[in-house]
């Protein structure tokens, strides 16, 4: 079993070695609008995290989309920002990426009255399966990429539920290697759910947008979400959250992106 972690460890540093293929470097500086504004030593790292992302997990296309170039590293070089710096194995429960044109039809089971169980659909922009999936729509993505400043991007979200669901069932905890940051964390997170629920009970105005409060794991995952794409803003209103997102992610997204000024080019 060692011999077999030793390969692997051995497999992706010679991965990440690899020169980068200059035209795939050209569609990260048109199509990611965070790749340009990392540091050089920054984008080598995630440079080579994309190599090993491509090379182990499968995209597939569906509702007719054709999967692309611009496609797998758009979603490959999200999911890799997120892990920069970090020493983790790369989402070991993902298997696949689906991608369809735009938002798609997925069941919905909920608890009903007594013991009843309904059954229905819900059209959905993503999702995140604990069994192997991410399934994301490829036009919601550009849409983010394009109105930064809006908060949203469900590549990160959806890997952030991936990073919830590494230690078991989602549940707003991450795999947390910090000591210090394991004993914070339920003060943190769970100071800041509750407070959510109770301005949302008496009406209040929130700066989480109220789908937040379905579950400390959606709140996580769109905490994260506003911890890259408008991290001036969260750290302005929620400095104890996004500090806490700070030691987690290992990097300080408010001081290298500005949403306002990439959405202003």
């Amino acid at each position: 079993m060692f011999d077999l972690f030793g390969k692997k460890r051995r497999r992706r540093e010679t991965l990440r070695k690899q020169p980068f293929p200059a035209a795939w470097r050209a569609i990260l500086e048109e199509s990611v609008p965070h790749f340009k504004y990392l540091e050089p030593d920054d984008q080598d790292e995630l440079q080579g995290h994309i190599q090993v992302f491509l090379d182990e997990k499968v995209f597939e296309g569906c509702g007719g989309l054709v999967i692309t170039d611009e496609i797998r590293l758009t979603v490959a070089a999200y999911a890799c920002l997120m892990i920069l710096h970090r020493d983790t194995d790369y989402y070991p429960k993902l298997v696949t990426i689906l991608v369809y044109p735009s938002a798609f039809v997925a069941e919905k089971t909920q608890q009903g009255p007594g013991r009843l169980i309904i059954h229905g659909e819900e059209t959905r922009v993503g999702e995140s399966w604990d069994r192997g999936v991410v399934i994301l729509a490829w036009d919601d993505v550009l849409e983010s990429l394009e109105t930064p400043t809006e908060g949203h991007n469900v590549i990160v979200h959806e890997f952030a539920h991936q990073l919830d669901q590494e230690n078991g069932t989602g549940d707003g905890y991450p795999d947390l290697d910090d000591e210090e940051l394991m004993a914070a964390w339920p003060e943190v997170f769970q100071v800041e759910y509750d407070r959510l629920l109770e301005d949302l009970e008496e009406n209040r105005e929130t700066f989480f947008e109220p789908y937040a409060a379905e579950s400390p794991a959606e709140f996580f995952a769109i905490a994260v979400e506003y911890f890259f794409v408008v991290p001036q803003d969260l750290e302005e209103a929620h400095p104890e959250l996004y500090e806490a997102l700070m030691q987690y992610f290992q990097q300080d997204p408010a001081s290298y992106w500005n949403p306002w000024e990439e959405e202003a080019c």
